[in-house]
């Protein structure tokens, strides 16, 4: 079953490859969506996939890339989108 979510990932994450390591697990993992640096210094992003592959990209976006230090998470459901490009930085 798909499903699809957004997070808001704070802490450390900007400017240590944040976005391009999120854009790597989520085509590893067959997940599409987008990743994009907020002013506030969070990164947001959304991913659309089959359950067990979006739950993988949360589980490395709970690390992020070395050099990152994530401190919360804030998760939230979002619809299904019928046409979803692959993952990319916005």
């Amino acid at each position: 079953m798909d499903k699809r979510v957004r997070a808001l990932v704070s802490g450390r994450v900007q400017g240590v490859f944040f976005r391009a390591g999120a854009v790597e697990a989520a085509r590893r993992h067959g997940v599409c969506g987008w990743v994009r640096n907020l002013s506030d210094g969070r990164v947001e992003l959304t991913a659309q996939g089959p359950e067990q592959a979006v739950d993988a990209l949360l589980a490395w976006a709970r690390h992020g890339p070395p050099g990152a230090t994530v401190t919360l998470i804030e998760l939230r459901a979002e619809p299904l989108r019928s046409e979803e490009p692959a993952f990319r930085i916005l």
